[in-house]
């Protein structure tokens, strides 16, 4: 194939340009003229900052580059890792734990950070990342002015004081959502998401046996997963209170490893956690400082490079963690590592993805929940064939079963045992669903919409009708499927079993006539058979010009033939 083939625009190759900002253009400009990079798009102001005025002048923010905060500065020191990240004057424990999740991935966190970036070589006062964003991934550009108070970084800084990356990463974070204050509060799986382009979904302490669990964590950070843990909060009050075992409650904490080792005749597994703040650390059986590490052999322990400082990382026995931890935050960057189980990792891996984006626009397509039937149905429509049974049994750690919709359903369902689940999930197509809800965190204010989806089964004289589906459907069926009741946050996820058949699919917000946009991903893992790998072939031969491409149309048209076991589109009101 030609050298000179250009990756789709919004690939990690090919990404998106933040405000039509050209990272290379802009840092040959600087160089040539010999002028430090200022970005007039997120500008050393107040407006960047999004957060309020201190009324004490000497508590004032400057704008400074690294070289002019300390005259050792570099963008790195060493090697990028877990406690180069400290969270500062904000609240954004969420997106740190995220970033500190990502170090323990370098080919993960060389797309976020891309390498060949210095505060010495061919520096200009210009820095480029790149954040996935509703199915596309975007470059975002920065100078390195960092807001500061009283001599010290306002926000997230390196306890390696003369280290810049992590600061930088947040601002230019800080800059594609808006400002700094519009960070302030939010779940993990956010950060994880657009740090990866994967999905995350949460995973209860209690769904699993301690033992198993462990087994669960190790096998997905094996697999490149992302992971975090909190530790719910009774009342907004409690939110950032210290537990007599040093652990802060409605905080975010890093999952960044798991060991096991032996004392006397014991074998104990363990898990690494990371406060994002750099300090306060857990202070129970396995701790930094625990006598328990007494009686375990200096090997073992060198092994751990376990390190008795404040430095907000520690380790914690799986038993202790199942007791204080309520969640644990998943991210999969493939589906086939949200199997929860190790497995064959020199497997090919055997899924599709489709994407569509999406608006609920007032008084048109914003039609509401099923409280309001006149208008439910005028809802964005999708219709999805699912065309192939699972040949595995993926266990994607969350169970389908979901809480009913406040008085919106009165039929009682006969419980079913588990083995009988299991049975019956075997005859099905294990699809993943998840909506999210675009552009709602905006300068310094954060207004997510209540959202969901709901799965209709579409009866076969009905699956050739042009058009969507009107009130009539809707008021005489049921969801077969569904993402629980609605939620204030920026994605709803599910697991859902089907039978292979037709399904049209409805996002929605609460309330009507709310305008918002939303992107909509589903995955489904299928084998690929040996007929579909030669019809592939025989259609690329027969499709492909000279220089051996094929364009958009040609590629769309071969990816909705019903090749890859599922097939979506939207409908036309």
């Amino acid at each position: 194939r030609s050298d000179t083939f250009m990756s789709e625009l919004g690939s990690i190759d090919n990404p998106v340009k933040f405000k039509d900002q050209d990272y290379d253009a802009l840092l040959q400009k600087c160089l040539k003229t010999a002028a430090l990079f200022s970005d007039t798009v997120f500008a050393a102001n107040q407006s960047s900052l999004g957060i309020p005025v201190d009324p004490d002048p000497k508590k004032g923010v400057k704008w400074l580059r690294p070289k002019e905060i300390t005259s050792n500065a570099v963008f790195v020191e060493g090697t990028m890792g877990t406690t180069d990240i400290c969270q500062g004057q904000l609240g954004n424990c969420w997106l740190l734990a995220a970033l500190s999740c990502l170090t323990m991935h370098p080919q993960l966190f060389v797309k976020v950070v891309p390498s060949g970036q210095s505060l010495s070589e061919s520096y200009a006062g210009i820095f480029r990342f790149r954040f996935w964003q509703y199915g596309e991934w975007v470059e975002v550009v920065v100078d390195d002015r960092l807001p500061v108070r009283e001599g010290r970084l306002l926000f997230s800084y390196s306890r390696t004081t003369n280290e810049f990356w992590s600061a930088l990463v947040e601002k230019a974070y800080a800059k594609l959502i808006g400002s700094y204050g519009s960070l302030k509060g939010g779940i993990i799986s956010e950060g994880m998401e657009d740090f990866t382009g994967g999905i995350a979904y949460s995973l209860p302490v209690s769904s699993r046996p301690p033992r198993m669990l462990w087994r669960a964590i190790t096998a997905a950070l094996a697999r490149s997963s992302l992971l975090s843990c909190f530790i719910h909060a009774a009342s907004v009050k409690e939110i950032g209170t210290v537990t007599s075992e040093g652990l802060v409650k409605g905080h975010a904490y890093a999952i960044t490893d798991t060991d096991k080792v032996q004392r006397v005749s014991e074998e104990v597994l363990l898990l690494r956690l990371r406060n994002p703040w750099g300090f306060v650390e857990y202070c129970g059986p396995w701790s930094d400082k625990c006598k328990d590490w007494d009686v375990i052999d200096n090997a073992q322990k060198a092994r751990l490079a376990l390190a008795k400082v404040e430095d907000g990382e520690f380790w914690i026995g799986i038993e202790d963690f199942c007791r204080l931890f309520n969640t644990v935050e998943m991210c999969s960057v493939n589906p086939d590592s949200m199997s929860g189980e190790a497995g064959d990792d020199t497997a090919t891996p055997s899924w599709t993805l489709s994407s569509h984006q999406g608006t609920w626009v007032p008084m048109c397509s914003a039609g509401g929940s099923r409280r309001y039937p006149r208008s439910f149905w005028k809802n964005p429509q999708f219709q999805m064939v699912l065309s192939e049974k699972d040949v595995d049994d993926y266990d994607y750690g969350e169970d389908e079963d979901v809480e009913e919709e406040d008085g919106e359903d009165d039929v009682v369902v006969a419980p079913v045992s588990k083995t009988e689940k299991q049975r019956e999930k075997k005859k099905k197509c294990t699809v993943l669903v998840e909506l999210l809800q675009k552009y709602r965190r905006q300068k310094d204010q954060v207004n997510f919409l209540y959202i969901a989806f709901h799965i209709y089964k579409v009866r076969d004289r009905l699956q050739d009708k042009p058009g969507s589906l009107d009130q009539q459907f809707f008021s005489n069926n049921s969801p077969v499927a569904r993402s629980g009741k609605y939620r204030s946050i920026r994605s709803v996820w599910r697991k859902v079993h089907l039978e292979p058949g037709s399904y049209v699919l409805l996002a929605s917000t609460y309330r009507p006539n709310l305008q918002g946009e939303f992107f909509l991903r589903m995955v489904m893992s299928k084998p690929v058979l040996p007929e579909d790998q030669f019809r592939v072939q025989k259609w690329f031969d027969e499709k492909a010009g000279s220089d051996d491409r094929v364009n958009a149309v040609q590629f769309m048209n071969l990816v909705n033939s019903g090749l890859d076991g599922i097939y979506i589109k939207y409908i036309n009101m």
